[in-house]
């Protein structure tokens, strides 16, 4: 696989679809119904920047299986509010006590602890209302959204980050404890990204070997890409990243370069995304273009 080789439509597309999405979510949050500083805390940290990679490959598996972009936009959404209230509680001093994020002040920083805690609550449990009103037949919402909420859950998300804490400071961590940890951590949400697209394309046309490359792809594409960040915490530019570098040295954690070194985990990365494009192998047209793109993008990005 060539690491750099792009279509020239992808920077476009990638550009469009995150616009759309920071378009929607600045109409999503300005209607909410809450108390002024509550919502001025979620909007913070929603409308903080960020790739939006977790919407964007939503969107682009319900596309290329025949859904209209339209009809799942908040329900893509939806995952960037999950993302956002992760990011937040992450930051907090019980957890990885960051100071910034994207270049800014973490939330807690501005607004407390406690009306962080809030803010992320809030972003966490409005995901659902927004997943719930997908204008498409009810069962294959409420299957998109369970999964959704398995992968937000202690079997995913909240599970990864209790291993996080617990492998702080721990000596003769395996490669495979690190794995499971990110598995949950970071590539179940990018997992059910795929996989919840997918799932609400079933509405257009059943096709149970969809769910499965969806969800292969996902896998491979979230070991990627969390190898990949934890080579920027190591040697990318603190400008650029937004955050301070070495923050995973500083607070005593096992990552892919420390346990097996920078080039073994460029390597590892590299397979990660060639197995993510084996999935894509009986799909054709634009987007599965951009799907092939966006996977090698997260591999040769810079932060």
């Amino acid at each position: 696989m060539q690491k750099k080789t792009f279509n020239p439509q992808f920077k476009t597309r990638l550009t469009q679809l995150a616009e759309k999405i920071n378009t929607t979510l600045k109409e999503i949050i300005s209607t909410t119904s809450c108390p002024p500083q509550l919502k001025e805390s979620m909007q913070y940290s929603l409308l903080a920047g960020g790739k939006r990679i977790r919407p964007i490959l939503c969107l682009s598996w319900g596309k290329m299986l025949g859904l209209e972009e339209e009809k799942i936009l908040p329900f893509a959404c939806g995952l960037e509010f999950i993302h956002t209230y992760s990011l937040i509680h992450d930051d907090l001093p019980a957890m990885d006590n960051d100071d910034l994020r994207r270049g800014k002040p973490t939330n807690h920083k501005i607004y407390g602890e406690g009306m962080a805690i809030l803010a992320g609550d809030a972003l966490l449990t409005q995901s659902f209302e927004l997943m719930l009103s997908t204008p498409l037949p009810p069962s294959y919402v409420l299957a998109a959204t369970l999964e959704v909420s398995k992968a937000a859950g202690p079997k995913g998300m909240v599970g990864g980050q209790v291993l996080d804490l617990s492998l702080e400071n721990q000596e003769d961590i395996q490669l495979n404890q690190i794995q499971e940890m990110h598995t949950l951590k970071t590539g179940a949400l990018l997992t059910v990204s795929c996989l919840s697209g997918a799932l609400l394309a079933q509405s257009k046309k059943e096709d149970a070997k969809a769910l499965e490359r969806a969800k292969t792809y996902g896998e491979n594409f979230g070991l990627a890409f969390q190898i990949v960040d934890d080579i920027l915490d190591l040697v990318g530019d603190e400008k650029t990243l937004g955050k301070p570098v070495g923050s995973d040295l500083k607070q005593g954690k096992s990552t892919y370069p420390s346990l097996i070194g920078l080039e073994k985990s460029y390597e590892l990365a590299y397979k990660s995304i060639d197995r993510a494009l084996l999935a894509l192998a009986s799909y054709q047209g634009e987007e599965k273009d951009f799907l092939v793109d966006i996977a090698k993008y997260i591999v040769a990005r810079i932060n």
